[in-house]
């Protein structure tokens, strides 16, 4: 099944992000990531908890000013107090946050099936009666029955609810389960769906694909994969996922997908893995000798899209797996003429030193073996 145009992005990293252990931004950092998102493209973002209070509202306040040039949401508990004050700031859209599962009903909020039903649908009406736009959550639908989530979906979707996130709050699931879930809530009801999936068995990703797959039109993700325990599907990721397998843009402006990355890492001081798809510093840097020497005649070899095309750029490393193409390539871009003994001899010195320069020779650093092998020949 192929994936609806329609489809929409919303960043969660200022709400389910910043609530990953250790992330605290503070006022002044939580409104530049909030621009920053904006000015990338992201048109709808979660900003943060409301009954939070204290400088979390002077923050969301100040982000709200914003409020009609791009879809804020408040996020609450399913407590009718939390939505009260989210309206009170002028919120034109919130979402409920509520469990669907036996296991959260009895040891999250301590009630049972027809609570949640009942209450449920009184918060969407009282929402609603003010006019705003209502999300709310079934959470940990991996250990939600079936048969009660259809009957759920169906009950929020008669109270007037706008859209149902659908969480997999443990990230339990594969891309089939999931895929399962969406289609079964599909079956007994149109509401607009969301998919909202965590990244405990690294499938965040994979699985929110499937969730679009199979009908969801939302779908929640982080920069940098944030979030609670092993966090949310990767902005970056999700977003050059659909354009290279789908076709599909979703209005984010790809050419700052590594600087957004990098200013959310700043403020959250965890640095990114080399390894980060779409934004590591190793996605585009090459040191295998067969690798760079496709590279240097073609860059589409070894890469699956251009550096430019995320603001990244691309690196040819001197290490201890080069070979003599890349070492040629520098020294001779340098005004240096190559000797292929020279060269030979320059490779096995650049062998012996690589150990001692983790992150690679620096070009100096060749320039000098080179004029040892060229003298000592070896």
């Amino acid at each position: 099944m192929t994936i609806k145009k329609n489809i929409l992005l919303e960043d969660t990293t200022l709400r389910d992000g910043e609530q990953a252990p250790g992330i605290a931004f503070s006022k002044e950092m939580k409104i530049n990531i909030f621009n920053a998102l904006v000015q990338t493209g992201v048109k709808w973002i979660e900003a943060g908890i409301p009954a939070m209070k204290g400088e979390e509202v002077g923050a969301l306040q100040e982000i709200l000013e914003r409020k009609d040039e791009v879809n804020i949401i408040g996020w609450n508990r399913g407590v009718l107090e939390d939505i009260k004050y989210t309206l009170s700031l002028g919120f034109k859209a919130i979402h409920i946050g509520l469990p669907t599962s036996n296991i959260h009903l009895k040891h999250s909020v301590s009630k049972d099936r027809n609570w949640l039903l009942a209450t449920a649908s009184d918060m969407i009406k009282f929402a609603k009666d003010k006019g705003v736009f209502v999300s709310i959550s079934a959470e940990d639908i991996g250990r939600t029955d079936i048969n009660f989530l259809q009957e759920y979906a169906t009950n929020v979707e008669q109270a007037g609810a706008d859209r149902l996130r659908l969480s997999d709050t443990i990230g339990i699931l594969n891309s089939q389960q999931y895929a399962q879930r969406v289609s079964a809530v599909r079956q007994v009801s149109s509401i607009d769906l969301q998919c909202h999936c965590h990244n405990d068995f690294g499938l965040a990703v994979a699985n929110t694909l499937a969730g679009l797959e199979a009908g969801a039109r939302y779908f929640h993700v982080c920069v940098n994969a944030m979030g609670e325990r092993a966090g949310m599907p990767d902005l970056a990721q999700m977003v050059m996922a659909l354009q290279h397998f789908y076709q599909i843009d979703t209005g984010v402006d790809t050419r700052q997908l590594t600087s957004l990355s990098h200013k959310v890492a700043q403020a959250s001081q965890y640095a990114i893995s080399p390894w980060q798809p779409i934004v590591g510093s190793n996605v585009f840097a090459h040191e295998s000798g067969i690798h760079v020497n496709g590279m240097l005649k073609d860059s589409k070899t070894f890469e699956p899209f251009e550096p430019e095309m995320v603001g990244g750029q691309r690196r040819l490393v001197i290490g201890k797996h080069s070979g003599r193409a890349i070492l040629q390539n520098i020294l001779e871009e340098d005004g240096i003429k190559t000797d292929p003994q020279a060269l030979e001899n320059c490779l096995a010195l650049v062998r012996k030193t690589a150990e001692k320069y983790p992150s690679g020779l620096p070009a100096h650093v060749l320039y000098e073996l080179y004029r040892q092998a060229e003298g000592a020949g070896l």
